[in-house]
């Protein structure tokens, strides 16, 4: 066992090496991943308006691409609960590789089916790169947990920023080979995800979910084999899980609805694709570049003021987003910016709780099924406000953000007594 064959600070000094070099490998991994979410997010309704040429369904595509992630998010995690972190992974980014070229295709072809099969594939390349938060915790110790979490989220910072003012190049570089504007990022984002998938199965080594269980085994703390297997519904359904959960859930529903259509309503009031994609690249810096001061807070001053924080960040940029100015980028771009930073508060703080309450045993399977909520809620959110857009305008998308965050998160963040973990 591992503290007889080495002792308990040699045991220890490996689990820290290991710590170390599992955050070293998903770093990278998650620059590659964040290049492919952002360069297909940025777009992708767009692309869904020009072959549609119309608004109603544009939010179709980010919503099927959401679906599909969520739908993947389960079988991925039984994956990894039964074979480690590392094929799971990489499997979730190599479908969103697949995914891209398929979309790719679809642009081609002027074939909207075709462009929402390809998202569905593409979805699981954003899975992978969110299930990665969880994998660069498996090795952390409980007050590091936040921390973690957060520096996975951080490293997608610098592949996602630079994914969406790639749109201009990837652009170009499309009809210099004869392919449609739009579809540029789209092959970038293949190129990307088939990048992440190849770092993470040469390098991921030793798996961190596998190693962590083998500490446990040392030091006689695992569950039977009867619990190790179970579903991982029950864990998410009570307690600071459920918190947790619920946390994820209500935030990525609020961002995803106000994130899909703004790039719609600024193209729709004359702003061209290098502003938007300067619009979406603060959005995303709001969502991850922060991070490490996020996961800071977190494991400090605890898991619920991180929460309420999230949540209050969260009702202000769905009012500046539904009261801006539609020719002002400027307010634009801050709204988005307060969308991403109150979505990376509740994420950090919701992952932690989840993480906190669920054994190691059973933690992969709970955090595959927290994620498929997450991911149809994000669904839901793409999907219903490019209706919300088409019936009431902007300004209904914002305003309905807003009160989402007051009334389904903060009474419940306000009258929880969940520990900081």
């Amino acid at each position: 066992m591992l503290e007889t064959r080495h002792g308990p600070e040699r045991g220890q000094a490996d689990r820290d090496a290991a710590q170390r070099r599992t955050l070293k490998v998903l770093v990278g991994a998650q620059v590659l991943g964040g290049v492919g979410l952002a360069a297909g997010v940025a777009v992708g309704a767009l692309l869904a308006r020009e072959l549609l040429d119309g608004d109603s369904l544009t939010g179709l595509p980010l919503a099927i691409a959401t679906a599909g992630g969520a739908i993947a998010a389960p079988p991925l995690s039984r994956l990894m609960n039964a074979s480690g972190r590392r094929p799971g992974l990489a499997l979730g980014y190599l479908l969103g590789a697949i995914g891209s070229v398929i979309v790719v295709v679809a642009a081609a072809l002027g074939s909207f089916a075709l462009l929402l099969a390809g998202m569905v594939l593409f979805g699981a390349g954003n899975t992978a790169s969110l299930l990665a938060r969880y994998a660069g915790a498996d090795l952390a110790l409980p007050l590091q947990r936040g921390r973690a979490v957060s520096t996975i989220l951080f490293a997608t910072t610098f592949g996602a920023v630079a994914g969406p003012n790639l749109i201009d190049a990837t652009g170009a570089a499309a009809e210099a080979i004869g392919l449609p504007e739009l579809s540029g990022p789209f092959g970038l984002a293949a190129l990307a995800y088939g990048a992440a998938a190849l770092v993470v199965v040469l390098a991921l080594r030793p798996d961190p979910l596998l190693f962590a269980r083998a500490i446990d085994a040392a030091s006689g703390e695992a569950p039977g084999p009867a619990l190790a297997h179970r579903g991982g519904w029950s864990e998410i359904g009570r307690g600071t899980a459920l918190t947790g959960v619920t946390a994820m859930v209500a935030a990525q529903l609020v961002m995803v609805g106000v994130m899909t259509m703004t790039p719609v309503h600024m193209r729709a009031h004359g702003h061209g694709l290098s502003v938007i994609g300067l619009t979406i690249s603060v959005h995303i810096a709001g969502m991850y570049l922060f991070s490490p001061l996020v996961g800071l807070l977190c494991d400090r001053r605890g898991r619920m003021t991180t929460l309420r924080l999230g949540a209050a960040i969260l009702t202000a940029s769905g009012v500046l987003a539904a009261t801006a100015d539609p020719s002002s980028s400027v307010l634009l771009t801050f709204a988005l910016f307060l969308l991403g930073l109150g979505w990376s508060f509740c994420l950090v703080a919701g992952s932690a709780l989840l993480i906190d309450a669920v054994p190691i045993a059973r933690r992969a399977q709970a955090q595959g099924n927290a994620d498929l909520l997450v991911g149809l809620a994000g669904a839901t959110g793409g999907l219903g406000s490019g209706f919300l857009l088409g019936a009431a305008g902007f300004a209904a998308v914002g305003l309905l953000a807003a009160i989402i965050s007051v009334v389904f998160l903060g009474p419940r963040w306000i009258r929880s007594g969940a520990p900081a973990g």
